[in-house]
């Protein structure tokens, strides 16, 4: 009982930070980019389980390169991000795929909550904080460079940099999630609440707050029905969701919709 207690907290922390984050994945029409770059954390994850280090470190680093690698070749060509990342990502999964041990390979793909301890937990509270006030210091700008580009830089803003940010704590929510999902599902913490949260928000900062608490009501419940039916919490973290999404679907045609800009 106390290994889920434990995954309790460490899910709540995730799902919270995961689906703040989503709200501008979501918004910017980056939802794919998100699962996609979730997939890169592969080679890193199989590098820290050969040589036994925490495998967040691993995942991250392949992250953060990942993420710069976009930006720089983003800035260098006219290819969109969606492109780029698509390449990185079937180059790293299937290097990732070839190094892993074969006994740890479903745990890298779907996750296993049930083996999170101490030192997981002492990693995800404070990074996932992190996560959310970063992104809450940033999120005014984020929103508008979805506006306009232009209008953000008349501003004062500099967009190369506040993209290369956000990319980068894409990276570290999807570096801190795949313990509890894996590198398969870990794009969907992060899409999903604040997709299901896109169609009732009725102010911007209604909608993040939703996604917000989304991302944990899923965490919560698909860890908890994981615990008492002995199914794989990955995937039920997922399907809550999903369940989620299905409410929100049918509670949309009576409630009134906020139209988060979106980056044309």
């Amino acid at each position: 009982m106390a290994d889920l207690y434990l995954a309790l907290i460490v899910g709540a922390f995730v799902g919270t930070a995961a689906g703040y984050l989503g709200s501008i994945m979501v918004s910017r029409r980056m939802a794919l980019v998100g699962d996609a770059l979730s997939h890169v954390a592969l080679p890193g994850l199989a590098i820290g389980l050969m040589l036994n280090f925490n495998p967040f470190i691993g995942a991250f680093a392949f992250l953060a390169v990942a993420a710069v690698l976009t930006w720089h070749i983003q800035k260098r060509t006219t290819l969109p991000m969606e492109a780029i990342i698509g390449v990185i990502f079937v180059l790293a999964l299937a290097i990732g795929i070839l190094i892993t041990p074969q006994v740890d390979l479903l745990d890298a793909l779907f996750g296993d909550i049930s083996t999170v301890n101490l030192t997981d937990l002492i990693i995800t509270v404070p990074v996932s904080l992190l996560v959310v006030m970063i992104t809450r210091a940033i999120y005014d700008r984020l929103v508008l460079t979805m506006v306009s580009g232009e209008l953000a830089m008349s501003s004062g803003v500099n967009v190369e940099r506040i993209n290369l940010a956000y990319l980068l704590l894409v990276a570290v929510i999807v570096a801190i999630g795949i313990k509890e999902v894996g590198t398969l599902l870990v794009g969907a913490v992060v899409i999903v609440p604040a997709a299901a949260a896109r169609m009732v928000g009725t102010s911007l900062r209604r909608y993040s707050l939703m996604s917000a608490s989304f991302g944990l009501i899923s965490a919560l419940s698909g860890i908890l029905i994981s615990g008492f039916s002995g199914l794989p919490a990955g995937p039920m973290v997922v399907i809550s969701g999903a369940a989620i999404f299905a409410v929100m679907l049918s509670v949309r045609r009576i409630s009134p919709i906020f139209h988060v800009p979106v980056q044309r």
